[in-house]
């Protein structure tokens, strides 16, 4: 008997060690700061339609604290550039765009930007990939256009 015992006892530290394995590794996964998990945004987006902007940056600012995050850094950058601070909203689309290259948004955001800064050549840019990221077209990349062509670009 003593034999199964023994055998019993390493079966069990044997499913302990490997049940222990596999439940630490979600805790790894939640440190990860590339996680594509994105904050609730629906409170931040009601604020913005409301035009509080006020309201918006005071949640985007909280949320950005612990979120590296490209719909947050983008939602910042639109509402900087609503309220006029150019410079900084730049920034946070830049950091959109680093995390996540491929962000319509961020990009079709960062255009207008650049119109209301009378960068066309720059707003063109954002045509051109966003003409890249969506090539049957996208609301983005129409949007952006019309910003564009009310401007008196192409």
């Amino acid at each position: 008997m003593t034999k199964y015992a023994i055998l019993g006892y390493i079966w069990l530290c044997a499913i302990s060690a490997g049940f222990s394995a596999v439940t630490a590794l979600p805790a790894f996964a939640v440190d990860n700061m590339q996680s594509t998990d994105a904050p609730d945004l629906t409170s931040v987006r009601a604020k913005i339609d409301a035009k509080d902007y006020a309201g918006a940056l005071a949640e985007l600012r909280s949320l950005a604290e612990d979120n590296q995050q490209a719909d947050v850094y983008n939602l910042m950058g639109y509402t900087l550039r609503k309220t006029g601070d150019y410079r900084t909203s730049l920034t946070y689309y830049t950091k959109a765009l680093e995390l996540q290259p491929d962000h319509r948004a961020a990009r079709e955001y960062l255009g207008e930007l650049y119109v209301e800064t009378g960068e066309m050549a720059k707003a063109e840019e954002q045509v051109s990939s966003l003409k890249q990221l969506c090539p049957s077209g996208c609301e983005e990349l129409e949007d952006l256009q019309k910003v564009i062509a009310a401007r008196g670009g192409n």
